[in-house]
């Protein structure tokens, strides 16, 4: 089976649409102001609407938090109604319990790697999370705990089971997907600065690439 590819950081009707039509599983819309992504959630559900994604959808549609309180998840159940929310910042397990009441939505937990020590931390999510994304921990102090085209050791995930499904997420691009994805053998992935020409502008070419690259690693 192909690994399954999520396209985050998508913030108009034609790259959403790209995505969809390049053959993505997942599509991420982000709902955090400091992001060059950010999308507010009445933005993205016009985007949805806009890119024919509103109602019967082809894809998962992911919103991408950090930390969320209360009134921005309500808006975002509102504006954009999303299949998953992605939670990118200090939430814990109890938190996530409240986040999923509030939105009716499932929860994919991304947990920051720098070294193994941190894959410890996907123990107290095997029943708070629906999926977890491992990425690359940014530098300290950073306003952004993502999306900057960071990488870490792929090969300290391969052989490790963990309670739920995982994306591997963090300097992915078309030219090392199929690297990734055999050194970690991760069964999904996570692309977004990746298949930009600069931070927050998506190319429909780069995300077909993706997607391209990451079928071409399944048996024939």
């Amino acid at each position: 089976m192909s690994p399954k590819v999520k396209i985050c950081g998508l913030s108009t009707p034609g790259t959403l649409r790209a995505a969809v039509d390049a053959g993505a599983d997942f599509v991420g819309l982000v709902a955090y102001p400091r992001s060059p992504r950010a999308v507010a959630p009445r933005q993205a559900a016009a985007l949805l609407d806009a890119a024919g994604m509103w109602g019967m959808r082809p894809v998962k549609v992911v919103a991408v938090t950090v930390n969320p309180d209360d009134e921005l998840l309500t808006d975002i159940a509102g504006g954009m109604a999303p299949d998953f929310i992605q939670l990118h910042g200090a939430e814990t397990p109890e938190r996530a319990g409240q986040v999923r009441a509030i939105t009716g939505a499932g929860i994919i937990k991304c947990i920051p790697v720098s070294g193994p020590a941190d894959l410890e931390a996907a123990s107290v999510w095997s029943e708070a999370a629906d999926h977890l994304m491992f990425d690359a921990r940014t530098p300290e102090g950073s306003s952004l705990p993502g999306g900057m085209g960071l990488s870490f050791d792929w090969t300290m995930l391969k052989g490790r089971t963990f309670a739920r499904p995982w994306f591997l997420a963090g300097g992915l691009n078309a030219d090392n997907v199929a690297q990734a994805l055999a050194a970690s053998g991760a069964p999904m992935v996570d692309v977004s600065s990746g298949v930009e020409s600069a931070p927050g502008v998506k190319e429909p070419a780069l995300i077909a690439a993706f997607v391209e690259a990451v079928r071409a690693t399944s048996p024939r």
